[in-house]
C-alpha cells in the first residue's frame, strides 16, 4: 500500500463539488490583474504577503468577515481577459492537484462593473475552463469542469440567474446555487428561482447549514427541493449523543440521511468561518460514521490556503482515515455530481476506482 502522504494524495483521483471561482485565484494573478485594470486597493504588494493577508483575514471566525475578502478578487475579475485567465488557471491548478472532475461556482452578477453582460461573463468563464482543460490534457492530465451559476442571496436576481443557467446548460453550466450571508436571507426568498429550475428539470444546490442552523437546511430541502446541501454542517444540531454514547438522529437529520442528500463539507473553511471551533471537532467524522453522504471540498482555496489534497491530508491526520475511506468519499462526490448518470458511472469505473487501486496496491 502506498504511504498516505501529500505527494501520494496529489496522485489520487479527486472530485470537487464545492469551490468558488473568486476564492481560488493565484496571489500573483491578483496582483497582475490589479495592475492591468488599475485596481489600487490591495492590502499587500507581493504574492507571499498577499497570500498571507487573505488567509489571516479569512481566519476571523465570522462568515460575514470571511466574505469581505472577496472584494479584492472580484475587483480584478471584471474584464474578459481577467475572467478567462482566472478560469483557465483554476482548471490548471485543480488538474495539477489530481482533480479529475470539478464543479466550480461563481456569481455572474458580481462581474458587471466594466459593462459586460451576464451572458458575456459566462461565455468568458467557459472559454477559460475550456482552455484550462486543454492545457491540462497536453500535460497528460485529464480534468472535466462543470459550472454552477450562483445568485447572491441578499440580492433580487436569482430568477434571472436561474434562467441564465438554463440558457447555458448545454454549453458547460450544470446547475444553479445561491450563496452569501445566510442570516436574514433564507432560501425561501428565492423560491421562484428554484421552482423555475425544477420546472426545467435542472439541478441546483443551496448554501445552507453553514452560518445558520436547522431552519436554513429545512427550507432548502422542504420548500426549495435542493439536490445537495452546500456545507450542511449544522445538520448535527439535529443529532444528539445519548447517555450510552449512541447518536440519536432527529427527523430532519434522518431525512437527509435517508434521502442520501449530499453534504458539500468544507472542513478548513468551516473552521475559518466559525461553523466549528477546531478541525478535531468537525462533525465530518461523525457524519461519515453515520453513513451520511459526505463529500470533501475546498470552498475557497486562496482564503483557506488549501487544495483538495491538503483537505484530505488534514482529515487523514485528524481522524486516521485510510485510502479506502478517501475512495468512498470521492465516489460519494462523483455519485452526487450534476452530470448524467452514465458519465458519472464511467468516471467512477474507469478513473476513480482504478486510480485508487494503484495506490492501495
Amino acid at each position: 500500500m502506498t504511504a498516505l502522504d501529500l505527494s501520494a494524495l496529489r496522485r489520487a483521483p479527486k472530485v470537487l463539488l464545492h469551490d468558488h471561482l473568486d476564492g481560488g485565484l493565484r496571489p500573483e494573478t491578483v496582483l497582475e490583474l490589479a495592475r492591468d485594470c488599475g485596481y489600487d486597493a490591495l492590502p499587500a504588494d507581493t504574492a507571499p504577503a498577499l497570500a498571507t493577508w487573505f488567509r489571516e483575514a479569512a481566519d476571523s471566525g465570522s462568515l460575514e468577515r470571511y466574505l469581505e475578502t472577496f472584494a479584492h478578487t472580484v475587483a480584478v475579475m471584471q474584464t474578459p481577459v481577467g475572467l478567462e485567465r482566472v478560469a483557465r488557471e483554476c482548471a490548471e491548478d485543480l488538474a495539477d492537484d489530481g482533480v479529475v472532475y470539478a464543479e466550480i461556482r461563481f456569481a455572474p452578477e458580481q462581474h458587471l462593473e466594466e459593462g459586460l453582460t451576464l451572458d458575456e461573463v459566462v461565455e468568458q468563464v467557459l472559454l477559460g475552463f475550456e482552455a484550462g482543460e486543454s492545457a491540462a490534457e497536453v500535460r497528460g492530465q485529464n480534468i472535466r469542469i462543470g459550472v454552477l451559476l450562483t445568485a447572491m442571496r441578499h440580492a433580487a436576481r436569482s430568477r434571472e440567474i436561474a434562467e441564465l443557467a438554463i440558457r447555458f446548460r448545454d454549453r458547460g453550466v450544470v446547475g444553479f446555487d445561491i450563496a452569501g450571508a445566510e442570516a436574514g436571507n433564507p432560501p425561501s426568498r428565492h423560491l421562484d428561482a428554484f421552482e423555475y429550475m425544477r420546472g426545467s428539470n435542472a439541478h441546483f444546490t443551496i448554501h445552507a447549514g453553514e452560518a445558520f442552523g436547522l431552519p436554513s437546511i429545512h427550507e432548502a430541502i422542504a420548500f426549495c427541493g435542493t439536490d445537495r446541501l452546500g456545507h450542511g454542517v449544522r445538520i448535527t444540531d439535529d443529532i444528539t449523543i445519548g447517555p450510552d454514547g449512541v447518536p440519536v438522529l432527529g427527523t430532519l437529520a434522518n431525512y437527509v440521511r435517508d434521502k442520501r442528500i449530499p453534504l458539500e463539507l468544507c472542513p478548513s473553511s468551516n473552521v475559518q468561518t466559525g461553523a466549528v471551533d477546531a478541525l478535531e471537532n468537525h462533525p465530518f467524522d461523525l457524519l461519515a460514521r453515520l453513513r451520511f453522504r459526505v463529500t470533501v471540498n475546498t470552498d475557497n482555496r486562496l482564503m483557506s490556503d488549501t487544495s483538495m489534497s491538503q483537505e484530505m491530508l488534514r482529515l487523514v491526520e485528524t481522524f486516521g482515515y485510510g485510502w479506502t475511506d478517501l475512495e468512498r468519499y470521492t465516489i460519494n462526490a462523483m455519485k452526487s455530481a450534476f452530470i448524467p448518470f452514465d458519465q458519472r458511472l464511467q468516471l467512477i469505473d474507469e478513473v476513480i476506482k482504478p486510480g485508487f487501486a494503484v495506490l492501495v496496491g
